[in-house]
């Protein structure tokens, strides 16, 4: 996945930079609003982080530039101004998210593992090398169609529209068993069990973590 960070401060786009192609995404950097117009507009981003406060073009500016031309690539506004009427600013010129200054870096991050899930006609969900396909109930793993119960692409699906985030046991009860009441088995366990041989070399996409749930990472 391609992200594009448009910062003009050099020490706090260096420091997303190099966070962000450690979890694996392909990051560009544009140091002023009329480059990030034009880079947003020819390359093909999963997500853009637009600095509010930039020396040409502001990042209010550029996001209702982008959104004009239908550039629809989810943005998330990066900025100092903490106001309530800021907010709105940023979201009513087309903005997806808002940050402020400063934050935490796994929050930075899980935004944008949140916003870079791209969806594919409405009813599929892209993640890494996998994706599901809710309408056809049909996941494909690097190009290969996995062989899903109904229970098993359920409760991947869940965990994929969730992904990044720790999905407990009650919660995977009470949406895919249907239930609130745990029968006390390891029947999720079980279900994951199978998921991951399922999932051959990216089995590591779900990790346990004990004592709570579950959580799908993209690669």
């Amino acid at each position: 996945m391609k992200v594009l960070v448009v910062e003009d401060s050099k020490r706090l786009s260096s420091f997303l930079k190099r966070a962000l192609e450690e979890e694996g995404y392909v990051t560009d950097v544009a140091v002023d609003g009329a480059t990030a117009l034009a880079q947003a507009e020819s390359i093909p981003y999963d997500v853009v982080v637009l600095d509010w406060m930039l020396p040409d073009i502001d990042g209010v500016r550029v996001c209702r530039e982008l959104r004009s031309k239908g550039v629809s690539t989810p943005i998330i506004m990066l900025t100092a101004r903490a106001e309530v009427a800021e907010r709105i600013t940023g979201l009513d010129a087309g903005a997806d998210d808002y940050i402020v200054k400063p934050f935490d870096l796994g929050e930075f991050l899980a935004r944008v593992r949140a916003r870079a899930r791209r969806e594919v006609g409405g009813n599929a969900m892209v993640l890494g090398p996998l994706m599901i396909d809710r309408a056809d109930r049909r996941a494909v793993l690097a190009g290969e169609v996995l062989s899903l119960t109904p229970r098993e692409f359920a409760l991947l699906a869940h965990l994929a529209r969730n992904a990044g985030r720790v999905v407990p046991r009650t919660e995977l009860l009470s949406k895919v068993w249907e239930t609130m009441f745990d029968p006390g088995s390891n029947v999720i366990e079980a279900h994951i069990k199978n998921l991951r041989e399922k999932l051959g070399s990216h089995a590591t996409m779900i990790e346990t973590v004990r004592g709570t749930g579950y959580r799908l990472v993209v690669p």
